[in-house]
């Protein structure tokens, strides 16, 4: 866009013009170096200046209710993002709608003109606002909620694919305008090549601007098992990974304000979401070299961030050195004194590592803190501090806070809470024991993919206390369990022959029913790696998607298997 200009005035009082895409940038750099406050106060005095401020107000507002998940805050970022679209489709933009309908009629207009952009950068920031008001109206967990959510992500996605295919199209006839110019003129019109350069660098932005929803919808659709997009009917076409984490980083390398959050949605998907959805299979390194050259490269910017610190431990989580991720979290902890939130979600790593380790102390600390500040899942957080404190031996205390879980129980529709609803459930009579509760502990680090981090010597400490625990009502996990450390120790044969027991397990489907298909997919993984056994492996993979439902983490699981499957050779990967 020719972007705008803002006034304001300097320090000496002489009147300043700003350009409205650098301060919006300006304005998500200073939030994510911990000036939550001071980038919400900067968007808030510009927002009715221009398209670009608003949206950058409203975003602010959208990460505040995400980050709380208080109804009040949720109201508020609706709102605005509601106001945002309404300024976007403003009578303004129709009269830009008339004039340039006039314009493409005169077939010797070859270049974009400023209400090209224009009119691309609003209808952007429409797309960006549906998706944002889409997810806030996920978080609800309504069907109806579901279905509104859905409609309005299909209307997002298609303008971002229009979008997306006319920038390229104005940058491809801009660059061969300039090519053919080129040939012809001389050197003297420097306000012709200012003017041409300056339309360029509009147009470079505004592909980073589209970019970033553009790469996110392909990257996250292409993770969704084809049976879960027939239910949800999101968007009915396969996603494109490679092309999604391409749109991504050249949006992340833009000038665009969203720039910066491109490149926290790469650190998410390489930190986060690949190991947890095991979408390097066997691999749990995949990833860390990106997102450590990601980090080495906005390490400047970024210097004192509590979000890229918050990466900076996950990566060192992925790489087993759990001091140093301690320390990393603990420091970006500090950092955060003004974002509840941020602070909310470095406890949450501290108290994982500290499960990591065994330390059930201070794990519990943690979590209990969580339990009663955080207001995302009190239930879920009420689980995991019943069973660290149980596993420290206070089982009578832990006892008390099981009992909390089932009032606390509130999202029903939550795998999450009914998962800690179900397993807390059994000690609301029977007292826990020790060996019971951290077998919990060791079962959640199992289905939170966190066992590949633990050292050895911890793993075999598990392995030991599963060993030890004789219960019938446990044996199913005990197998399955035993089976994860054994393939985290790297003897696969035994991880096999306790899959293998796991799934003949029967009793398990009525106490604890996502003990066989689990067993069957990590069975499945196992023998794919073999090639005398992998048709023996797909067969198991195929019996773990369509034989069982209904059980804990369904989709978690089938997101797996869809990444599995889709790395065997014979089918293309998403």
């Amino acid at each position: 866009m020719e972007p705008k200009r803002l006034g304001t005035a300097s320090a000496a009082g002489s009147p300043e013009r700003l350009n409205d895409a650098e301060l919006a940038l300006a304005g998500i750099n200073m939030l994510l170096n911990n000036g939550f406050r001071e980038s919400d106060q900067l968007f808030k005095k510009y927002r009715n200046n221009s398209p670009l401020m608003s949206f950058g107000a409203s975003f602010v507002s959208f990460l505040n209710a995400m980050m709380t998940f208080e109804d009040e805050k949720m109201q508020v970022a609706c709102d605005d993002l509601k106001s945002t679209e309404k300024l976007c489709e403003s009578s303004e933009a129709g009269v830009i709608e008339t004039i340039k309908s006039k314009i493409k009629k005169n077939v010797d207009m070859q270049k974009p003109s400023p209400m090209d952009v224009d009119r691309l950068q609003r209808q952007i920031i429409i797309a960006d606002c549906q998706v944002y008001l889409a997810v806030l109206s996920f978080v609800k967990q309504e069907l109806s909620a579901y279905i509104k959510g859905g409609w309005i992500l299909r209307k997002a996605w298609k303008i971002y694919n229009k979008c997306y295919a006319e920038i390229n199209s104005l940058q491809l006839m801009h660059q061969k305008k300039r090519s053919q110019e080129s040939l012809t003129s001389d050197q003297a019109n420097d306000n012709h090549i200012s003017a041409e350069s300056a339309s360029e660098a509009a147009l470079s932005r505004l592909k980073g601007a589209v970019s970033f929803g553009y790469g996110l919808f392909h990257l996250c659709i292409s993770m969704v098992p084809p049976n879960l997009l027939k239910i949800i009917n999101l968007l009915g076409f396969p996603g494109d990974r490679l092309q999604g984490l391409s749109s991504l980083m050249y949006a992340s390398e833009s000038k665009d304000m969203k720039a910066p959050l491109a490149t926290l949605a790469l650190l998410w998907y390489h930190t986060v979401v690949r190991p947890f959805f095991a979408l390097d299979g066997m691999d749990t390194q995949s990833g860390l070299k990106e997102a450590k050259e990601i980090l080495r490269r906005k390490e400047a910017i970024y210097p004192n961030s509590s979000l890229f610190l918050f990466f900076k431990g996950r990566i060192q989580r992925l790489e087993c050195k759990i001091n140093s991720a301690l320390t990393s979290f603990q420091t970006a902890l500090e950092l955060a004194t003004d974002q509840r939130e941020i602070q909310h979600v470095c406890l949450y790593e501290i108290g994982w590592c500290s499960m990591i380790e065994m330390n059930f102390k201070d794990a519990h600390k943690c979590f209990a803190r969580l339990k009663n500040e955080s207001r995302w899942s009190q239930c879920y957080y009420a689980y995991l501090t019943a069973a660290c404190q149980g596993a420290t031996g206070e089982t009578e205390k832990a006892q008390d806070v099981f009992k909390e879980v089932q009032k606390l129980f509130k999202r029903k529709n939550n795998q999450i809470e009914q998962f800690s609803f179900k397993k807390a459930e059994r000690f609301q009579k029977e007292k826990p024991t020790k060996d019971l509760c951290v077998l919990a502990a060791i079962e959640v680090l199992y289905l939170w993919k966190a066992l590949p981090n633990c050292s050895s010597s911890n793993l075999q400490r598990m392995s030991q206390a599963c060993q030890e625990m004789h219960e019938p009502y446990s044996v199913g996990l005990k197998h399955l369990l035993l089976g994860a450390i054994h393939k985290c120790l790297g003897n696969t044969d035994g991880s096999i022959q306790f899959f293998q027991l796991a799934v003949k397990d029967e009793f398990s489907r009525q106490t604890n029913a996502y003990i066989q298909p689990y067993a069957c997919y990590e069975l499945g993984c196992l023998l794919l790696d073999n090639p005398e056994a992998s048709g023996q492996g797909k067969a198991l993979l195929h019996q773990a998607k369509e034989d069982f439902a209904g059980y804990d983490f369904e989709n978690r699981l089938h997101v797996r298997i869809h990444a599995a499957l889709a790395s065997l050779s014979e089918v293309v990967p998403q």
